[in-house]
């Protein structure tokens, strides 16, 4: 990490965290131990790691949604953004996205001002009214992330967020979610599979071992935004971490 990146104030610190689930007919299954990762004020780190590795367990540490068996957790006000939109079929898209502000006790007019300016900005303009099952997935996924802003909390927890999606649709949410990201200036955690989208996204990649997930190594993406996966400086950055969960995973 650049001295610079260090100097930033965390708004996001584990320590040494552990954490275990019971499991019928045998012992707890540790889903993390020993993890340790600092995220800065502003920054966005991405992190990748086998299936089942705790991944979803350390957004949920983040949001307050769980406590450590072991460690420590600091964080700022987080929001979680789960892998599924969780869009309610009966409501229109400003509706949606405007929950977020309703349950924090605003009226429904007062939440659709607050959203409505939005919809253009995140290419939603004129689907104001549309239910989700009439809208693309990765518009979807966009009312879905509005609503995550719209919670209005500086850390953001992004859970697989195109995980659903087939990969053209992906490849064009990558990169609007790039662009969201800049104009937002938020601190964001976010949990992926996929090595080349947390290197888009990212300004560093955290790996993780299998399960129990620990941090096993961090790269700094250092390329300026936008970015493409198939960008050349992207590329030794992509074996670098190919190879960090080669060696995670014992292969």
């Amino acid at each position: 990490m650049e001295a610079a990146e260090r100097a930033r104030p965390a708004a996001v610190a584990l320590e040494g965290v552990g954490r275990s689930y019971p499991r019928r007919g045998g012992g707890p299954v540790a889903a993390l131990e020993g993890l340790s990762l600092q995220v800065g004020d502003g920054e966005v780190v991405g992190v990748v790691g086998p299936s089942g590795c705790g991944k979803t367990t350390l957004l949920e540490l983040v949001c307050g949604l769980q406590a450590p068996d072991a460690g420590r957790v600091e964080a700022r006000p987080a929001v979680l953004m789960p892998q599924r939109d969780g869009l309610l079929p009966w409501l229109g898209a400003l509706d949606n996205a405007a929950l977020a502000l309703r349950v924090t006790g605003a009226g429904r007019e007062e939440a659709r001002a607050a959203a409505r300016p939005l919809f253009a900005t995140f290419g939603l303009e004129g689907f104001e009214a549309a239910r989700p099952g009439a809208l693309s997935a990765g518009m979807r996924q966009r009312v879905a992330f509005l609503r995550t802003l719209l919670a209005g909390k500086p850390v953001l927890c992004l859970d697989e967020p195109f995980g659903a999606l087939d990969a053209l649709t992906r490849a064009g949410m990558q990169a609007w979610l790039a662009e969201a990201l800049a104009r937002e200036a938020r601190t964001v955690l976010v949990v992926t599979h996929d090595v080349e989208e947390a290197l888009v996204l990212a300004d560093r990649v955290a790996i993780l071992s299998p399960r129990p997930g620990r941090v096993v190594a961090e790269l700094d993406v250092d390329s300026p935004h936008p970015r493409r996966r198939t960008d050349p400086a992207l590329g030794a950055l992509r074996e670098r971490a190919l190879e960090a969960l080669g060696e995670a995973v014992g292969t």
